[in-house]
């Protein structure tokens, strides 16, 4: 069955505390305007979010549905309920865009497979944003997600990402939990080629946005913390 008249919205937010109409077109203004079903991570930041961008519109009418690593897979056939009664929803990101980096990505799939359509809005994404900004190829590219915690696992990932890099000519991103920031900085220039570029971007859109590229050489003579800082790492291995 197709549910024509429904829609998907994906609704990206900021990537912090700013003022959401500063870096996200006045489109996703309209859109929240006239959808009350939404999917979100978190129903205190998603109520917060909504109110800023449509101050005007009213709380009480928001049908929420928590979308976590906690959901289970089998109540995920329920989210979509709205759309399948002929209604649009919103599926809105806890940071940049649903879908990319986000537990989303599985309503997203369960539409596609509904013939529901599905319709990404624009937005701020960190992992495009530090790809543009890093002079780094935007051509060949992988997102890496999260590196392993163990730390010899780790340091033997980063030397696995450098290899690619330098055979395939590909820009590696990856991110990590933000308080372990620093360490993996560490680990960097412990670990790969002094001539290994890595590009670290962090706070992005935000007034302490912080976005540079180096060799690893350079980097070793760097002070800079970036606990609890997000922040998206690239290395390139010319």
């Amino acid at each position: 069955m197709s549910y024509k008249q429904s829609k998907l919205y994906l609704i990206p937010t900021g990537l912090g505390d700013h003022p959401p109409l500063e870096v996200l077109p006045i489109s996703i203004k309209k859109i929240i305007d006239s959808v009350d079903d939404f999917i979100v991570e978190n129903e205190k930041t998603a109520r917060r979010f909504i109110k800023t961008v449509s101050p005007e519109k009213s709380q009480p009418s928001l049908r929420l549905q928590i979308l976590n690593k906690h959901t289970q897979q089998d109540e995920l056939n329920s989210f979509l309920d709205a759309c399948k009664q002929g209604k649009s929803m919103g599926l809105l990101s806890e940071a940049g865009c649903p879908g990319i980096a986000d537990p989303g990505a599985d309503v997203v799939k369960l539409a596609h497979q509904h013939n529901i359509q599905v319709v990404p809005l624009v937005g701020p994404s960190s992992i495009i944003l530090a790809l543009m900004s890093s002079g780094m190829n935007g051509q060949n590219f992988a997102f890496n997600g999260y590196l392993p915690i163990d730390k010899n696992e780790r340091k033997a990932e980063l030397k696995r990402l450098e290899k690619l890099s330098l055979e395939q000519n590909q820009s590696q991103l990856f991110i990590e939990t933000p308080y372990r920031n620093n360490k993996i900085l560490e680990d960097l220039c412990s670990t790969l080629h002094p001539q290994t570029r890595v590009c670290i971007a962090c706070d992005i859109t935000l007034e302490t946005e912080y976005i540079k590229t180096m060799t690893i050489d350079n980097w070793k003579h760097v002070k800079i913390d970036l606990h609890k800082r997000p922040a998206i790492f690239i290395i390139h291995r010319d």
